[in-house]
């Protein structure tokens, strides 16, 4: 019994040492971003791969806070990827219900063609779009972000829906059903509280993977009107060029509200996927 529980306890330790390893690699950018942060751009220069700044620079986020138009970005990225959340969550409800519930021919091969979708990059359609855009007049709009953020969102949406929806049983629509209840009721009313571990995944997953996409930002919009916070890293890279800290306090800022979503809501996250995974 001895050596057993040794061997455990060994065990133990080795996988632990090996996590924590694995954690201080993923972190340290992070860590060394918010250092240099709070320095000087003369500090970049020392040896060191970690300094104690003297003094602390955090007038650095203050230039990065106004010159970074960060407010009227950090505004566009909330509306945008709100809407983006929302349209994604009530779709691929409804379309969940339409290919689990709805008994017709074509459902298989409709839900096939969607989740098919995961496997395109989103940037695969950045030309074809940009042309399409341009011709009915949707650049430099909040629909030339909003229309792909959310089409390429649904696969995935979808995909974790369909699998929580599963498990809901139909005698509860049914009994609905008998109460009364017409089909968009039963959607709303009964079918949607019961896929609240789903809705919270899927809008979590929707908000981290459009948050800080770029390139079809750059791409789509010239003025400062629906421009998202990404946009302030580029102007920065362009009006402080030689001032790294500064730089490096814009990062900071721009990635900061999805670090802290993603801490507060990790469980939620895992849980929900993991969930979907098996329910799917």
């Amino acid at each position: 019994m001895e050596k057993i529980a040794k061997k455990f306890t060994i065990g133990k330790v080795v996988l632990w040492t090996i996590l924590i390893i694995v954690a201080v690699i993923q972190l340290f950018p992070l860590i060394w971003l918010l250092d240099f942060s709070v320095a000087s751009s003369n500090d970049m220069f020392t040896s060191g791969l970690l300094i104690w700044p003297e003094p602390f620079h955090f007038d650095n986020y203050v230039k990065a806070f106004v010159d970074g138009h960060f407010l009227l970005y950090f505004k566009n990225s909330m509306l945008i990827n709100t809407l983006a959340v929302l349209l994604v969550i009530t779709i691929s409800i409804g379309m969940a219900f339409a290919c689990t519930r709805m008994h017709w021919k074509l459902s298989g091969l409709v839900k096939g063609l969607i989740l098919l979708g995961m496997m395109i990059p989103i940037h695969a359609t950045l030309l074809p779009n940009y042309v399409i855009y341009d011709k009915i007049g949707l650049t430099d709009t909040i629909w030339a972000l909003l229309i792909p953020y959310v089409a390429f969102s649904l696969p995935q949406g979808l995909f974790l829906t369909c699998g929580f929806m599963e498990s809901v049983p139909k005698e509860i629509e049914e009994a609905a059903m008998i109460d009364g209840c017409g089909i968009y009721r039963i959607i709303i009313v009964v079918v949607a509280p019961m896929l609240k571990s789903s809705v919270v995944t899927v809008a979590i997953m929707t908000f981290l993977n459009n948050w800080n996409e770029f390139m079809m930002a750059s791409t789509y919009l010239s003025s400062p009107t629906w421009k998202t916070l990404p946009f302030s890293v580029l102007e920065f890279t362009g009006l402080y060029s030689s001032n790294y800290a500064v730089q490096f306090a814009v990062m900071a800022l721009t990635a900061a509200p999805v670090v802290i979503l993603y801490i507060i809501l990790n469980k939620h996250i895992t849980k929900g996927v993991a969930m979907g995974a098996v329910k799917g």
